[in-house]
């Protein structure tokens, strides 16, 4: 592993850090946390895409991830986030931060399929609720899980905070998410009209950790840097799809 001379930093990550990204999409957040770091040597940055669908799907996404192997990235495809902790390039890794943003499982009923759906709800918990408990296997002792979402209705139906606490992970942090935090990070849609972008409105950005192993079960971890958000479960806003 390169030792840097000096730090990098955008908002909550440097280069220092060792960071996973999964379901990346056209790889456009994984550039934008390496062009800030200069060089990736730390990173890894997976998708459940194969190099063919990838292809299809997104018209940026191969020169993206040859940027991120030119600056020591590892790309790895068809990773799926319910069995990544048994991945063969990951199972003995393990990670200071693990990102996943804007986690979506597709539509039940093609493009137009409603996202206050109950099963698509219970889909979409699914996925974030085996994510967790995947992520949580590939930390270091004190690392952090980050999963930005909506926060609006119907997506405040997904309870993040809870499942996460389904999985013996406790909230340590949120912030709001902005895209123009992130320069070069274009958010896409993923489904159906893949390269598209999509409104992403009020969103937050939960950070996960692992409770100690020291924790009783009169020790109570909850939430310890409260955000606007905590309660998010009961705001109605627009509907709106990915």
């Amino acid at each position: 592993m390169e030792v840097f001379s000096f730090e990098r930093q955008i908002k909550h990550y440097n280069s220092y850090q060792k960071i996973l990204l999964v379901g990346e999409g056209d790889f456009s957040f994984a550039v934008c946390l390496a062009r800030a770091f200069g060089l990736a040597v730390n990173m890894f940055a997976t998708s459940l895409d194969s190099r063919e669908s990838l292809m299809l799907n997104y018209s940026k996404a191969m020169s993206k991830v040859m940027e991120l192997e030119a600056r020591g990235c590892k790309v790895l495809l068809e990773v799926d986030v319910h069995s990544m902790s048994q991945h063969p390039f990951l199972i003995s890794e393990r990670f200071d931060c693990i990102i996943y943003n804007f986690p979506h499982v597709g539509y039940l009923h093609g493009p137009f399929s409603a996202e206050c759906n109950g099963f698509q709800n219970r889909f979409h918990q699914d996925l974030i609720r085996g994510f967790l408990q995947n992520a949580s296997q590939l930390l270091t002792a004190i690392g952090e899980i980050h999963v930005t979402h909506k926060t609006t209705f119907p997506f405040s139906e997904q309870k993040i905070v809870e499942l996460a606490q389904e999985v013996g992970l406790y909230l340590v942090h949120e912030e709001h998410f902005l895209l123009l935090d992130y320069p070069a990070y274009e958010n896409k849609r993923g489904a159906w009209i893949c390269d598209q972008p999509f409104p992403v409105g009020m969103c937050i950005t939960f950070k996960f950790a692992k409770l100690p192993s020291y924790t009783t079960s009169g020790f109570n971890l909850g939430i310890t840097a409260p955000g606007p958000w905590s309660a998010y479960s009961g705001i109605i806003g627009p509907h709106m799809q990915w």
